[in-house]
Order: structure tokens, then C-alpha cells, then sequence
């Protein structure tokens, strides 16, 4: 069973997955998962914690953290 989530984000799909006690942003290409960045959890709030141990995939604080994955990516030229 795998813990992967998908999230919407102004139209895009991104892929979350727990790791450890942070997170893991990625898209899909296919089949595959094509993992963006990796968030310690230290940089996580805790109610974007809670959101991603229990799924909550509309929760505001999680979709702001990886709103700002995806952002990073952006400004990086990713």
C-alpha cells in the first residue's frame, strides 16, 4: 500500500508522500513519480503535519507547503 497523495494545485497534479517526519513533492510522468524536492518536517507546521499523517489533502497549510515546493522548482528553472 503506498502512502502517495495526489494534490491539485491551479490545475496541476503533484504527488505527496510522507518521508519520515517531513514530506515528499513529485509529479507524475506516466507511471512513475518524478520526486521534485524533498521538506524535513522541522519546516512543517503542525497542523500541515497533521494533514499529511491523515490524508487531508485540502488541508491550507499543507497545500501551502507544497505550494512553495512548487514555487522553489519554478524560480529554480525546474
Amino acid at each position: 500500500m503506498s502512502d502517495e497523495m495526489t494534490i491539485q494545485l491551479d490545475g496541476d497534479d503533484y504527488v505527496v508522500a510522507p518521508e519520515g517526519e517531513g514530506l515528499r513533492v513529485g509529479r507524475r510522468v506516466g507511471s512513475d513519480v518524478t520526486w521534485l524536492e524533498s521538506v524535513d518536517g522541522s519546516l512543517l507546521d503542525d497542523q500541515a503535519r497533521t494533514a499529511l499523517s491523515n490524508g487531508d489533502t485540502s488541508d491550507e497549510s499543507l497545500l501551502r507547503a507544497v505550494r512553495g515546493v512548487v514555487q522553489a522548482e519554478v524560480e529554480r528553472g525546474a
